[in-house]
This record gives C-alpha cells, sequence and structure tokens, in this order.
C-alpha cells in the first residue's frame, strides 16, 4: 500500500498531480489541509475526480465527509488522545504514532497507523535526523493495525521499509518537493514490485 499525503501549502497544479496519482495505481491520499477553510476545501476535492473520492481520507473538516462519500478520516495524536474519533462510527480510521510501544497499543478500531520518522524527514528539515524509528519496527506485536512507514521514504529506500516489515508507505516530501512527482511514485511502485 502506498499512500500520499498531501503538503499543507497548496502546490502549483496540485489537483491534476493528485488525479494523476490516482491514475497511476495511488492507493490513498491523505488530505492534509488544516489551514484551509471549509469552502476552499470543498473547491479542492471537487477539483479531484468524483471516481477517485472513496480513496480520499480527510484529516480534518471530517464534518465534509458525507457530502462527499469519503469514508475514511485521519486523528492526530493529539485528537487520538482526547476520543475525537468516538464522535465518527462507520468510517475507516487511522492515525500517528511515534513510537512502537504506542504503536502495539492501539485498538483494533484503527485500520493503520503511520509510524514515523522510519528515515530523516525530506519536508521537515531536520526531523529524524539523529534517531528514526524504523530498527523499532520489528518489535511490532499488534497483529490488528497495519503498520504505515512514514518519514523520508523515496524510490531508493522504500523497500527497505517493506523489508522491515511496514505494511504500507506514506510520501510526502518525496512527491511534493520534486520537479516530477508522478515519475517518483512510477519508481516506488516499481522498487516494491520488484521485492
Amino acid at each position: 500500500m502506498i499512500i500520499v499525503i498531501t503538503p499543507e501549502k497548496n502546490v502549483n497544479k496540485e489537483t491534476e498531480i493528485i488525479n494523476g496519482l490516482f491514475r497511476e495505481g495511488l492507493d490513498l491520499l491523505h488530505l492534509r489541509k488544516p489551514f484551509m477553510s471549509r469552502n476552499e476545501i470543498m473547491e479542492f476535492i471537487r477539483n479531484i475526480d468524483s471516481g477517485f473520492r472513496k480513496r480520499l481520507v480527510l484529516c480534518s473538516h471530517y464534518e465534509l465527509a458525507e457530502q462527499f462519500d469519503i469514508s475514511r478520516l485521519h486523528f492526530r495524536e493529539t485528537d487520538r488522545k482526547n476520543h475525537r474519533q468516538i464522535s465518527f462510527t462507520g468510517k475507516i480510521i487511522s492515525t500517528s504514532v511515534h513510537d512502537m510501544e504506542t504503536f502495539n497499543e492501539l485498538d483494533k478500531s484503527w485500520a493503520y497507523a503511520f509510524v514515523s520518522p522510519v528515515f530523516p524527514s525530506i519536508s521537515k528539515k531536520g526531523y529524524g535526523g539523529h534517531s528514526t524509528v524504523l530498527p523499532e519496527v520489528k518489535k511490532r506485536s499488534n497483529p490488528y493495525v497495519q503498520l504505515v512507514a512514514l518519514g523520508g521514504i523515496t524510490q531508493y529506500n522504500i523497500q527497505d521499509i517493506f523489508e522491515n516489515g511496514a505494511d504500507g508507505a506514506a510520501l510526502l516530501g518525496a512527491i511534493w518537493e520534486n520537479e516530477e512527482p508522478l515519475q517518483v511514485f512510477r519508481s516506488c511502485r516499481q522498487a516494491i514490485r520488484q521485492m
């Protein structure tokens, strides 16, 4: 499984790139635009081909899920600790953690969790530069929740995270800080297929 997370700041032709990523086989897109207004998010979603909306994951503006027939919601660590997800029954939910102990304690209501950083971050300069959680992934004991690695993943190291036991990879900086995002995505998929 490959997931792409949108950059917080808008990128030129972003929804055009997103539609292209879905056509290339992107599994899920996390729509993370916390600074957008409700109307801006609605306009952003309308620019994504309606056939791909089943693969969108809202990271904010959860109230729009019904209107756009979006069944997946992602909750930050803080929101999870405050049990915000309880208000959204019937949805497929995911969250983020930063250590394996927390991951192993997640209950089966969570479909998957981002575990980060597995490599030094591309988009957050300096984050994960001195320590990453990749060696910890082998301590996974939670059989219910899929583990999606996040942080510094590129076409050159994506195989490492699957070889260490991750179920999926989440891409952010590798996609949005590259001049050829679709080519990076294709290269990541190809690297996985060659395993």
